[in-house]
């Protein structure tokens, strides 16, 4: 069942990680265990002049994969991190990744603006 478009960014939350880190074998790479190395990656990524519906119901059936995934928030902070310019990684669309970016650089702004006033006053005193 396909959900409105708009529904999309509600994926966007980092959801709780269902297996604990500590619970891995901390040698092996993340992506070792992701549901998706199982799957076919076209699922993942858009072929070429895909049409929108297509689109949006290959990018929800990539999603509900990821939601099942141990690594999930691994695979997702990896393709915010390089950052990945196409696909489906850790439950978000290459799209929803330039939001959640955004937002990131947004808060640290923020968080950088709210700190100078601490700092002139500390360096005064």
């Amino acid at each position: 069942m396909l959900q409105p478009p708009h529904s999309s960014l509600q994926v966007a939350a980092v959801p709780a990680q269902r297996v604990p880190v500590r619970d891995r074998d901390q040698d092996a790479p993340w992506h070792t265990e992701a549901v998706c190395r199982r799957d076919e990656a076209g699922l993942f990524f858009a072929p070429s002049k895909e049409p929108t519906a297509a689109r949006l119901s290959r990018e929800e059936a990539a999603k509900r994969v990821c939601g099942r995934c141990p690594v999930m928030v691994e695979c997702r902070e990896h393709a915010l991190l390089q950052p990945e310019p196409y696909g489906v990684w850790g439950g978000l669309t290459a799209a929803e990744r330039r939001v959640v970016l955004a937002r990131r650089r947004r808060r640290e702004l923020e968080l950088k603006k709210a700190a100078r006033p601490a700092d002139r006053i500390a360096a005064a005193g």
